[in-house]
């Protein structure tokens, strides 16, 4: 049996990365014979650079500029062939990088400059073509980092108008009012109440000289909410929103291996409603039951480390199984503690049909 694994990471515990490596480690122990194409997806989040540098291009580590200011060591990825970079923002401006809990003060000092300083890096090495995956940044300044870091509105616009930008996002979310940045997200990064209201007056003064830019009003566009803001910046500067699956679906050609595969074999943190809505896992999905085992449909399976939905929505949404990592670890402590060694024994369980 031909069997695709490309799982997105699973929160802060393992990477994507990871997570396949485990997954491939525990399928193969129970079922030698199988043919196992190690694939580690991404939504755009942390884990984008690592999930396509596992497939092509080359690393490049550049000293930036981290939300706080502090200098940090972001990875960035080139494929020259294609003259196409791939930047993750929480690289330079990640929860991760605020060295501690977000707070008030934080959520109104934190800043994309970092971001703006690799996309500099980018273009230097002769970029023509430059992906920003948005996820996962404790940012909610709307790019304004960015483009200072870029030399201010007027010569970020003029940098970048030859270039073609690929904003790397499932979110949707507009840049202001109660679905938008600030009032979304804004609290997840540290802000209170009195904080919310603080950053969306910000951002709604900064969305006049991003509408300036683009000549539009970018404000209301979806993913302009994404990563604090940053897509906003990214969309006024000529960038076009794509699905952050979609992006390296089509960077590491997926559809070929999952044509090739009679199972596809997925998961993340927490298989809930969300990822329903244009996750990794519903993304792989649909593209299995399209093109897997050459046109005839292959399954899905979903390994997760908890799983909020119920076996009738988890049927509905064409998932033959799903598996959480606590029925073989025995407690949540211990799947959260040892995760890649308890995910490896799950994959082995269910391989070796030994659940339900």
């Amino acid at each position: 049996m031909h069997v695709l694994i490309g799982p997105d990471s699973f929160g802060d515990t393992l990477s994507a990365v990871a997570a396949a490596r485990a997954i491939a480690r525990g399928w193969g122990s129970a079922r030698p014979d199988d043919v196992l194409v190690v694939a580690p997806q991404s939504d755009g989040g942390p884990g984008f650079v690592d999930v396509l540098a596992s497939r092509f291009g080359t690393v490049a580590d550049e000293d930036v500029h981290g939300p706080l200011g502090a200098g940090v060591t972001a990875r960035w990825l080139f494929d020259a062939g294609s003259a196409t970079a791939y930047i993750e923002c929480a690289q330079a401006c990640g929860l991760h990088q605020l060295g501690g809990r977000p707070t008030p003060r934080t959520a109104v000092t934190a800043t994309t400059h970092g971001v703006g300083e690799l996309v500099q890096a980018a273009l230097s090495a002769g970029a023509r073509r430059i992906v920003v995956g948005l996820g996962g940044s404790g940012t909610t300044d709307g790019g304004a980092g960015l483009v200072d870091a870029l030399g201010g509105p007027q010569a970020a616009a003029e940098r970048l108008r030859d270039i073609e930008i690929v904003v790397a996002s499932d979110v949707e979310n507009p840049l202001l009012g109660p679905l938008g940045a600030a009032t979304v997200f804004g609290p997840q990064k540290g802000a209170d109440p009195e904080t919310v209201e603080l950053l969306e007056k910000r951002l709604g003064e900064w969305a006049l000289t991003l509408n300036t830019i683009a000549g539009r009003d970018v404000t209301g566009e979806a993913g302009a909410g994404a990563a604090g803001g940053l897509g906003a910046a990214l969309l006024a500067l000529g960038g076009t929103r794509v699905s952050g699956a979609t992006v390296v679906a089509q960077a590491t050609d997926l559809e070929a291996d999952v044509a090739a595969s009679d199972l596809v074999i997925t998961g993340e943190g927490r298989f809930d409603s969300q990822t329903l809505r244009g996750k990794v896992v519903a993304a792989l999905r649909r593209l299995a039951g399209t093109v897997g085992a050459h046109g005839a449909g292959a399954k899905t399976l979903v390994l997760a480390g908890q799983i909020a939905l119920s076996p009738e929505e988890i049927a509905a949404a064409g998932i033959s199984g799903a598996h959480a990592i606590v029925d073989v670890a025995g407690s949540v402590e211990v799947a959260m503690r040892d995760a890649e060694n308890q995910l490896a024994k799950l994959a082995a369980t269910v391989a070796a049909g030994r659940v339900a």
